[in-house]
């Protein structure tokens, strides 16, 4: 490995990992479930609804989910237990403390895949982000138990900002690099947010799905000839509601409250579309001013994978025009929302197609608010 004092402090994206879980949820099969479970909740409690005690459950719909989203299917690490109408929730055997836990199992494997392609070993390693929507526990950190499963000799932490966790990730990694503080540094995204998903809930049974990612930051000195060079990154936070998740640890001062529907993911879904669409295109063009970028010569958009509505939205305001499915390519259809991996996954599968100096922007937005952006340009 070359040394330090040889570094050049402008970080690239050397290589990216994906894992997949094996099984997948189809809307057809979603469906199903939830109107079996809507079924049975209206008939346990059909006096009280034909008293006007409590409203009827909705049933869901194939088209409704389509329509609303744009996602077809989603892969989950626990298929039966969430569409079993009595669970509807990832169920698997509690792990010991001596064994690998499962948010560290994925991330390991979507980590050495990355590590892998550009043929590096543990000791070429300086540092783990473990950057997720939902970690396992508070600590050890993850990062952490990822860094030891890898044979990594240095650093990792863990680090959350929801839907926007990687391009966050992506800029630390970035920064340690300008700083020359590291030389080669991974982000790791695993996001098991079956977890975190109210499956009885109509209006969002149907968005999120499982998956991890990896992406491997490097010093330009240590890049392969195919990399990606970071041109710059943005990030940036608005407070707001309206994507909420409150469960935690302080949950148990008031045990009453701790099974309500806020402790899992909730949003307002309008007014998030309202409200975050503008904030990032915008982001966006000023990001690619200062860059002195023109948008409209992006090559291709890796945008957060959450809804397809707010994606093209947000590509016609940068791009100027409707964009096709080769300048902004959806992995949203067979994934689901995987929060902080959604663009990441994106990237992954839709960049081996460019040519050396195609410029593009990695970008993810969702909770926090927070947004990220990454412009890159490949190399070769």
């Amino acid at each position: 490995m070359t040394d330090m004092t040889e570094m050049s402090g402008r970080p690239v994206i050397s290589a990216t990992g994906l894992f997949t879980p094996k099984d997948s949820i189809s809307n057809e099969e979603l469906v199903a479930s939830f109107n079996e479970y809507v079924r049975r909740y209206n008939q346990q409690h059909s006096d009280a609804i034909e008293a006007g005690e409590i409203t009827a459950l909705t049933e869901s719909s194939v088209e409704f989910i389509e329509k609303a989203s744009g996602i077809k299917a989603r892969h989950v690490m626990a298929k039966d237990p969430v569409l079993d109408p009595d669970i509807m929730s990832p169920r698997w055997p509690q792990r010991s403390n001596d064994e690998l836990s499962i948010l560290a199992e994925i991330g390991v494997k979507a980590a050495r895949q990355a590590l892998e392609k550009v043929g590096r070993k543990a000791e070429d390693v300086d540092a783990v982000l473990c950057a997720a929507s939902n970690m396992e526990r508070p600590y050890p950190a993850m990062a952490i138990e990822i860094q030891q499963a890898l044979g990594i000799d240095g650093f990792g932490f863990d680090m959350n900002v929801a839907c926007s966790s990687a391009t966050f990730g992506i800029q630390t990694a970035a920064d340690y690099i300008r700083a020359g503080n590291a030389k080669s540094v991974l982000v790791v995204s695993p996001e098991i947010t079956s977890g975190h998903l109210n499956w009885r809930d109509r209006d969002s049974h149907f968005i999120f799905g499982d998956v991890a990612t990896a992406v491997l930051v490097e010093d330009a000195a240590l890049a392969p000839a195919e990399h990606w060079d970071i041109l710059g990154t943005k990030l940036k936070t608005v407070f707001s509601n309206n994507i909420r998740n409150n469960f935690g640890f302080l949950n148990r001062a008031y045990p009453e409250e701790a099974e309500g529907a806020d402790k899992l993911f909730v949003q307002e879904g309008r007014k998030v579309f309202k409200e975050v669409v503008p904030m990032v295109a915008q982001m966006i063009l000023e990001e690619a001013e200062r860059l002195k970028i023109d948008p409209q010569s992006l090559r291709r958009l890796w945008l957060h994978q959450a809804n397809a509505g707010m994606n093209r939205l947000i590509a016609h305001r940068v791009l100027g025009h409707e964009a096709s499915d080769d300048e902004s390519p959806t992995v949203l259809d067979t994934y689901g929302n995987t929060s902080s991996a959604g663009s990441i996954i994106a990237f992954h599968l839709h960049n081996a197609d460019l040519q050396a100096e195609d410029t593009g922007l990695i970008c993810s937005f969702g909770a926090g608010y927070s947004a990220g952006t990454v412009f890159v340009r490949k190399a070769g």
